[in-house]
């Protein structure tokens, strides 16, 4: 089953790039706010210490709507320090933008980013962010990327991944800098034209990877994934499966069921094959406290439906 109505996609990059400012744009774009709300800055940066420090630390999830098909959008740390959270979220998608600034070019964290992205055979949409700056190489960027994915051994498809040319701060995005972008239109027709639909088996036993946790005060540790195969149901039985190994396999049960569309979660009763969803009522073998959870590296979680006895 391929899923045309839906696309998984992560925007990665170095530190201060521009990505957060990005995805509030497209949020803005694709009319998640009004045009006289006032909407802070970097809207994705919610966690206390991220607002503080002015960068994101923890992955997060939204979502937009543009010509009928529902685009996940997940907003992925690019200081070093938060790597292991890029390279566990990339399991996610299928297929990311890579945002480079127009004036600094490709960093050492671009290179870490884009090398897991190839490791994992995902598309490459890459946008070169910052144009309106005064010392911006817009005619050299492109180079310098084609460059990197040659040295990190990208894929022939990789190889001729597409150039957007963006001002985030602006929200706009053209395919030639000698254009004038208008707004964020080529960026989203690239997306639904060049990152491929999600697919997988929608009959069978449901099998969802854990790839990220958040935390809530009312209903506890929140398991975040994409579904790979099959489908969930709220209140189904589960069965806990660690992805190495290394631990017993113990049954539980979805007590809720979310999804993402545009900031906020939408309780479903159902999801299917590609769609990433959150999930609360899965808990691990031993207690983890809050704070710790927040911190610690996860470990990835099978979730496999548990399929009633025939009678």
């Amino acid at each position: 089953m391929v899923r045309e109505d839906l696309r998984n996609v992560a925007i990665i990059a170095h530190v201060d790039h521009g990505k957060t400012t990005l995805v509030d744009e497209m949020l803005k774009f694709s009319g998640w706010f009004r045009d006289n709300q006032a909407v802070e800055d970097r809207v994705m940066d919610s966690n206390a210490l991220e607002r503080e420090r002015g960068i994101t630390i923890l992955a997060k999830n939204t979502s937009a709507h543009y010509k009928g098909v529902k685009i996940n959008i997940v907003d992925t740390p690019g200081h070093a320090d938060f790597g292991g959270e890029v390279e566990r979220i990339l399991k996610m998608v299928n297929g990311v933008i890579l945002l480079v600034d127009a004036a600094e070019g490709p960093m050492p964290q671009t290179r870490f980013v884009l090398q897991k992205a190839i490791e994992l055979g995902h598309r490459i949409i890459v946008v070169v962010n910052k144009i309106d700056r005064p010392d911006a190489r817009v005619y050299e960027i492109g180079d310098e990327v084609l460059e990197l994915l040659l040295d990190l051994d990208a894929n022939d498809d990789q190889l001729e991944s597409p150039v957007l040319f963006c001002s985030a701060r602006k929200g706009t995005a053209c395919l030639s800098p000698d254009e004038q972008g208008t707004d964020l239109a080529p960026l989203f027709d690239t997306i639904l034209s060049h990152i491929p639909a999600p697919e997988g088996e929608l009959e069978g036993e449901g099998q969802l990877l854990v790839s990220a946790v958040d935390y809530n005060d009312y209903v506890g540790k929140i398991a975040i994934g994409r579904i790979e195969r099959g489908s969930f149901k709220l209140k189904q039985d589960v069965l806990v499966c660690d992805y190495h190994g290394d631990v017993t396999p113990y049954k539980s049960k979805i007590t809720a069921m979310y999804q993402i569309e545009g900031l906020a979660r939408t309780t479903v009763e159902e999801a299917k094959v590609g769609d990433i969803v959150c999930i609360s009522g899965i808990e691990d073998s031993t207690s983890v406290t809050p704070s710790a959870l927040l911190k610690a590296q996860i470990r990835f979680h099978l979730l496999k439906s548990v399929t009633p006895p025939s009678k």
